[in-house]
């Protein structure tokens, strides 16, 4: 486990080292609204992902920010992190806390999953929460693609590694900030510490509109 951590952390490293300045934050920003949104990308069956999760989580919803959720699955060193989050859009398409909640239930239960029981607790998971779980949830290949342009949209933002927390403001400015193994004790207070300081640079909403505390369109930028 800590040797899969350290790779994780050298791959975030080689990755981030690759960013320029003339990366393109606006591919992520605030949904309307909000001035300020915590962007996530992450992989399923990462053990730091599965760590910082409701940290992150907790300490949006305290300072009332959505939350952005991106996949980003390692395939080459993680073999059920696909799947497991073509189950997670499946159930976004029933409701969105219920993607949330799959996403949870994963992480809480990552160390007993593997290749061959993915499926029995997905299974689990559907009939716990009384939902309906098809032979095929991805018939038309439409999960998939929305995954496939999380990934892409990483890449383009030079990710490199999971997770990747990007705090972002609609100002326009919107700098990575990323803890991966180090630090756990200090990383709710720190990355409180990030989002109050980019509400304070934030500018006001254009829209008088209330923000959700949790909001997780899985969408790719326009």
């Amino acid at each position: 486990m800590k040797k899969l951590n350290w790779i994780l952390g050298i791959a975030l490293f080689i990755g981030l080292s690759g960013i320029s300045f003339a990366t393109d934050y606006s591919l992520i920003k605030p949904p309307a609204g909000a001035r300020v949104a915590v962007v996530v990308f992450e992989d399923l069956e990462c053990p730091t992902c599965a760590r910082s999760y409701p940290i992150i989580w907790s300490v949006a919803k305290a300072h009332n920010v959505p939350v952005l959720l991106h996949d980003f699955p390692l395939v080459n060193i993680h073999p059920w992190t696909f799947r497991a989050s073509l189950y997670a859009r499946y159930f976004d398409t029933q409701s969105e806390k219920l993607g949330d909640d799959f996403r949870g239930y994963i992480y809480k239960n990552q160390n007993q999953i593997f290749p061959g029981n993915l499926d029995q607790f997905a299974r689990k998971f559907a009939d716990e929460n009384k939902v309906a779980l098809p032979f095929s949830i991805d018939p038309q290949g439409k999960l998939k693609e929305k995954v496939n342009a999380d990934y892409e949209l990483g890449l383009r933002l030079g990710v490199g590694g999971t997770p990747t927390i990007y705090i972002v403001g609609n100002s326009g400015s919107a700098q990575p900030w990323v803890d991966i193994i180090k630090d756990f004790p200090t990383l709710e207070q720190s990355y409180a510490q990030k989002i109050e300081d980019m509400q304070k640079k934030a500018a006001a909403p254009a829209t008088s509109t209330p923000v959700k505390a949790v909001s997780k369109p899985h969408k790719k930028p326009s």
